[in-house]
């Protein structure tokens, strides 16, 4: 198809912010789901029994979101985007529905697969729509809407996750399972704004379909994100963890010369890649993907672990982080509407991602709050200033025809390093904390304060059980913080300064490995061109036909 198409007809501001409503509360329903999680998510496995698991139910959400990712985006340049947004709307509800019946972390991690078939769709498919009606100039300022979602869904979904997680029962259901059920009004309400608002017509593009790619990408990822989440249980050399590498390897072999061969009609076609702003923002998004999940996985774990905080405390000590998101992508966003320059921005933000994360790892079971909250508003501006400028970037470089697959390139990147930062860095954590908890019990158990509440007799049951792991021979951990952390909450304090400390010092090696990452992001960035961004594009092949 020829990609030189009529300019953009030019939308009045009530006219695309229309489009946008609709737009809007997709995304929410998929940036408040994972907020609302990630704050739940300790409660969650502690009631099933299985806080070294919990990874799984983060991981498979993020492999199904991430595989579809590229489908959405091809489909909806060959078919139209809004059956599918409303499909992936439909989707996630679902999903959502099966994951309150889950009763072990196996179930809600094949459940919450499920959903993320849907949530793969959402966000890309809200952003390719937005590339496909507002000119690339006045994008910057119109994705501050989006912005908006992102902010208003972090700073309810911990205060909304928090409460859900902390009742025993709601209206005769667990209150975890409200974490989920909670996305079904919510999705239903998007169904129908979308279906009224969003009115486009499609030129359908005839190509074929690369279901073949799309099968090969998903057995080149899963075996390899599979052995990042039990490598350290089954071993990274064992049997199972080396024919995950061989059948991944194998499969993304088969994978990049079934691009190839399929060209332009490729689910990710790979000459895309060939253009320098593409190569490098996508690569620049997946080290960027591992740090930011690898980080914001970690920091509700550090607040509800070691300092005690409750869910619902944890969603409000968070809120630094999101404050300096919004700072962030509303200063670059700005700017970059005046300018028409974004390159910079994303060159500061990662070196912004790289010192807060280097900065995190000085924080222990003991620091200040105020200090760790100081980092996290220095993590957040720099995650702001590369959310937009990434997106903007790859769709500029793409004739229009392409923005879906552009778009979906973006969201793509992104959330493979987040699958493979949060399964990776959930790993180091669980593998590395029980030879950390055991090394803080030989330095700390001696000590007077500690046997002073050891002999304590409110405290012989722990006692008993600690004594017991010692005469064993076995490890101090296996005392259960790994399956249900929960008895910290109200455990002696002096007895359980070894867990805060163990906990907190495998989290601190795992801050210090993602900036290391970091300044990879950060060297890749500085390879990004200097584009200055055109005030018209030419039209999408999908016209806005009637506003209500």
């Amino acid at each position: 198809m020829n990609s030189t198409t009529p300019e953009l007809p030019q939308l009045t501001h009530r006219q695309i912010t229309t489009i946008l409503t609709g737009l809007m509360l997709g995304m929410f329903l998929s940036a408040l789901d994972q907020t609302i999680v990630a704050t739940a998510i300790r409660t969650i496995a502690d009631e099933l029994k299985g806080l070294e698991h919990q990874a799984w139910a983060t991981t498979a959400y993020l492999i199904t979101a991430t595989i579809v990712t590229p489908l959405y985006g091809k489909l909806s340049d060959i078919y139209g985007r809004k059956k599918f947004f409303i499909g992936a709307i439909a989707i996630f509800i679902v999903g959502s529905l099966l994951c309150t019946l889950a009763t072990t972390m196996e179930q809600l991690a094949f459940y919450r697969a499920f959903q993320g078939l849907g949530a793969g769709g959402l966000m890309s498919l809200a952003l390719a729509i937005v590339g496909d009606i507002v000119p690339p100039r006045e994008r910057a300022k119109y994705q501050g809407y989006f912005l908006a979602v992102f902010g208003t869904s972090s700073v309810l979904g911990p205060v909304i996750g928090g409460f859900l997680a902390g009742q025993s029962t709601i209206l005769g259901i667990t209150g975890w399972r409200w974490v989920f059920l909670v996305n079904v009004p919510i999705g239903i309400i998007a169904l129908v704004v979308v279906a009224r608002t969003l009115h486009l017509r499609h030129r359908r593009l005839d190509h074929r379909i690369d279901w073949l790619g799309a099968v090969l990408l998903s057995l080149a990822l899963v075996p390899l994100l599979l052995v990042a989440e039990q490598g350290r249980e089954w071993g990274w050399t064992s049997t199972q963890a080396i024919t995950c590498y061989i059948v991944g390897g194998i499969a993304a072999v088969l994978f990049h010369l079934q691009e190839w061969r399929m060209g332009e009609e490729a689910i990710l076609p790979l000459r895309i890649f060939r253009n320098r702003t593409v190569g490098v923002a996508s690569l620049a998004g997946v080290i960027i993907g591992v740090a930011m999940f690898g980080g914001i996985a970690m920091l509700p774990l550090y607040l509800q672990i070691v300092r005690g905080a409750s869910p619902t405390e944890a969603g409000f000590l968070m809120l630094p982080m999101t404050l300096g998101i919004m700072a962030g992508s509303i200063i670059s966003g700005q700017l970059i509407s005046r300018t028409g320059r974004y390159r910079h921005f994303p060159i500061i933000g990662a070196a912004l991602i790289t010192v807060g994360l280097f900065l995190f790892h000085y924080i222990h079971y003991d620091t200040a709050l105020w200090q760790t909250m100081l980092v996290m508003v220095l993590f957040g501006i720099g995650l702001g200033f590369n959310f937009q400028p990434l997106t903007l970037a790859v769709q500029t470089a793409v004739p229009r025809h392409q923005i879906g697959v552009a778009t979906s390139t973006a969201t793509f990147s992104r959330q493979i390093g987040g699958t493979l930062g949060t399964a990776v860095f959930l790993s180091v954590l669980f593998s590395t904390v029980p030879d950390k908890i055991k090394a803080a019990f030989t330095s700390i158990a001696p000590t007077a304060d500690f046997q002073a509440a050891l002999r304590d007799p409110a405290n012989a049951a722990f006692a008993q059980q600690l004594a017991a792991a010692q005469q064993g021979g076995g490890n101090v951990a296996s005392t259960g913080v790994l399956q249900d952390s929960s008895f910290l909450n109200t455990l002696d304090p002096s007895l359980a300064k070894p867990f805060f400390v163990g906990f907190a010092d495998s989290m601190d090696l795992v801050f210090l490995l993602g900036a290391c990452i970091m300044v990879a992001g950060f060297l890749v960035l500085l390879m990004l061109p200097n584009v200055e961004l055109p005030e018209r594009a030419g039209a999408p092949e999908e016209k806005v036909v009637a506003f209500e």
